[in-house]
């Protein structure tokens, strides 16, 4: 029915620090909607704002391809997913080889 609203979080975390933020929305609210809507990024302002421009969102754990057409459930919780400092695959031969040195 229009008018009526879900309630989800939105979640955002830092090795040392983690917010997860309740929110009511209107239903049909997208995930990229609830993020803007959610102001998180005022509560780390230690990194750099453009980390919350586009980020890679999901929910629960599920990555979300078009978070800015997909519509939220009621109790889904959004996750701002942070820029990777380096490739897995990068790290994982840089540690390979360092033990193939040894």
């Amino acid at each position: 029915m229009p008018g009526d609203t879900i309630h989800v979080e939105v979640a955002f975390a830092l090795p040392h620090k983690q917010r997860i933020l309740n929110l009511e929305v209107p239903d049909g609210t997208t995930a990229r909607q609830a993020l803007d809507r959610s102001g998180i990024a005022a509560l780390f302002p230690e990194v750099p704002a453009e980390t919350f421009d586009q980020p890679a969102l999901g929910i629960f754990g599920k990555a979300l391809r078009h978070p800015e057409q997909q519509a939220l459930r009621e109790g889904d919780r959004v996750e701002v997913y942070r820029p990777l400092k380096i490739d897995p695959k990068a790290a994982r031969a840089e540690r390979a080889a360092k033990g193939a040195r040894r």
